[in-house]
């Protein structure tokens, strides 16, 4: 319900009329107004078209009259005067007030029944209350901790993990790095070690045919030894031929 505005106390006399008889003219209002005093009719309409103004009843037309019917029930509109009365008069002391207001007057048997089913009821609902409050403790405690324990949980697990991956990662980056420059030497190594053996068969090569040059040129002046002394043995030979032939000339002559 939208604040309204708290009415007056002969507002309050009106409302109560309301409340009770239901919706009614001004001349049912100022005849059963409960202090009883004698009021002028324009003094009692100008009260209702007060209330009016202030949204707390409502106007309606029958035939000629007007007839006017409160916009919220009593419970609504007196809770609010009652707490300030119970706490202007009575500092909010409820028992006091109780007692005063018993004091006031006379109850009828009816009174005494509901107020007594209202105390009991008041009885078990401030009942509920005190254990609802003794539940919700450990509850809020409860509560309280398991927040904490969550927080100490999340803030703890990232710190373990955190620098875990990142030193796990830092490794792997630096091996990630190493490796092409490890396959690139093994490579430059491979490729030099062919190179190098390349290069010593070259010259293992050459040196064998420097070798083998003076060789060959060699084997001509050895085959061309014998070949003189060949002929050396020839023209040493070639005299003895003239002189055999000689001698054969001879003996064929005397023969």
């Amino acid at each position: 319900m939208a604040r309204v505005t708290h009415p007056s106390n002969l507002e309050l006399q009106a409302l109560s009329v309301l409340w009770h008889e239901g919706p009614s003219t001004v001349t049912t209002v100022l005849e059963s107004l409960p202090d009883g005093k004698d009021r002028a009719y324009t003094t009692v309409l100008s009260v209702l078209q007060s209330l009016e103004r202030k949204k707390l009843v409502k106007r309606t037309r029958d035939g000629r009259a007007h007839v006017y019917e409160a916009a919220f029930s009593q419970d609504a509109i007196v809770r609010r005067a009652s707490h300030d009365f119970l706490t202007n008069a009575f500092g909010g002391r409820l028992g006091e007030a109780i007692l005063a207001l018993l004091s006031a007057g006379t109850l009828t048997p009816d009174e005494k029944t509901n107020i007594e089913r209202e105390l009991k009821r008041h009885k078990a609902m401030a009942a509920k209350k005190t254990a609802k409050k003794a539940a919700a403790k450990p509850a809020k405690k409860a509560a309280k901790k398991a927040p904490a324990k969550k927080a100490a949980v999340k803030k703890a697990a990232p710190a373990k993990k955190a620098p875990a991956k990142k030193a796990a990662a830092k490794p792997a980056k630096k091996a990630a790095k190493k490796a092409p420059a490890k396959k690139a030497a093994k490579k430059a190594a491979k490729s030099a070690k062919k190179a190098a053996k390349k290069v010593a068969k070259k010259t293992v090569a050459k040196k064998a045919a420097k070798k083998a040059a003076p060789a060959k040129k060699a084997a001509p002046a050895k085959k061309a030894a014998p070949a003189k002394k060949a002929a050396k043995s020839a023209k040493k030979a070639a005299p003895a031929k003239k002189a055999a032939k000689k001698a054969a000339k001879k003996a064929a002559k005397k023969a």
